[in-house]
């Protein structure tokens, strides 16, 4: 069946402001306005998908710019090129490629250290999302409620298969860290999916900011030995999937945004609240044993010495009272984070 063309109560934008059909306010902005909401947006991004739980395209919204970048998009792979588009995709492009590249190794230590510090932040990073997603889907609908649920009940799953360790070990061939590029960029556009998570359900979060991490080394060292073999097996195939993901989802979004937008919003509600359970603090790497199945592979006395705690399993731990509090507090701040970048998105508009 078609979709109607016309737009219905569950289609039409309830502030155009706040859809990438609406970029009134964006495009009022002054040259120098645009760049430097776009960089920070863009530095937002990068950092958003570097981290488990916490959405490139929620960062955007907060900052006041994913409008901008979804119609710049869609221009863009439909041979439109106007000048603030191509400076918008540029500012937020280089400006999350720079903060992946250089935070890349901090962040997947602090992951693999301190992970129920780190999760917890990601958390309320994470919640901290769902007003604003909300403040786009207002007024809420019965189809919108519908699919908050069944896309909350679909992270549920997978996050119930994580911790049963059916996700999260496979291979880093070429084929799958393209696959990785590819989920990473569909959930770097849509505000509320975190392409951190998803690269940790399937496996690839560690192995893709290790291989930055060494590519960044490389580059600073000048060893262009060292350099080709991140190049080839991390940054080549996830940049061709982050490619396709970018162009086939942008203007997907688009379109169901214009057409399905309660629906839509409905889903990205759902995906936003139900990653945090996969993010469930309390859990810390556990040293494996000979004959342990790892990656695929029986572990050896000898790949067992050899095998870095970044590729260690994850087992759930109780906590003590004074860390459950804690864990608390971090996500209080996480959420109070992002409410803050949010406020000063809106701030920069009125």
């Amino acid at each position: 069946m078609q979709a109607d063309e016309s737009p219905s109560p569950d289609t039409a934008p309830a502030n155009a402001s706040e859809t990438p059909s609406g970029n009134a306010a964006l495009e009022n902005l002054s040259t120098p306005a645009l760049v430097t909401r776009s960089v920070f947006g863009g530095v937002l991004m990068g950092l958003a998908n570097l981290v488990p739980g916490i959405s490139g395209g929620t960062m955007l919204l907060a900052a006041g710019i994913y409008p901008r970048f979804i119609n710049a998009i869609a221009e863009l792979t439909r041979f439109k090129f106007r000048f603030r588009s191509l400076l918008t995709l540029g500012c937020i492009v280089a400006a999350a490629g720079l903060a992946i590249l250089l935070l890349a190794g901090v962040l997947k230590d602090l992951v693999v250290d301190h992970r129920w510090v780190m999760y917890s932040l990601f958390i309320g990073l994470t919640l901290g999302g769902v007003p604003i997603v909300w403040r786009l889907a207002k007024p809420g609908s019965a189809i919108l409620k519908v699919s908050a649920v069944v896309a909350f009940l679909f992270m549920v799953a997978i996050a119930m298969l994580q911790f049963n360790g059916f996700v999260g070990n496979a291979d880093s061939s070429f084929v799958m860290m393209m696959v990785a590029g590819l989920a990473g960029a569909s959930a770097m556009i849509l505000p509320g999916l975190s392409g951190g998570y998803l690269l940790l359900l399937l496996g690839q979060y560690v192995p893709i900011l290790a291989g930055v991490d060494q590519f960044k080394e490389a580059l600073k060292a000048r060893d262009m030995a060292a350099l080709m073999e991140p190049m080839m097996s991390v940054v080549l195939p996830v940049g061709l999937g982050v490619v396709i993901g970018v162009v086939a989802v942008g203007n997907l979004l688009q379109w169901l945004l214009k057409r399905h937008k309660q629906m839509t919003l409905g889903i990205l509600l759902g995906l936003l609240i139900g990653s945090t359970v996969g993010l469930w603090p309390f859990q810390r790497g556990i040293k494996p044993e000979v004959g342990d199945v790892v990656k695929g592979q029986a572990l050896t006395a000898q790949t067992l010495e050899e095998l870095d705690p970044e590729d260690w399993p994850t087992q759930v731990f109780t906590p003590s009272v004074t860390t459950a509090a804690s864990s608390l507090g971090l996500i209080a701040l996480g959420f109070g984070i992002t409410m803050g970048i949010a406020a000063m998105g809106r701030a920069e508009d009125s």
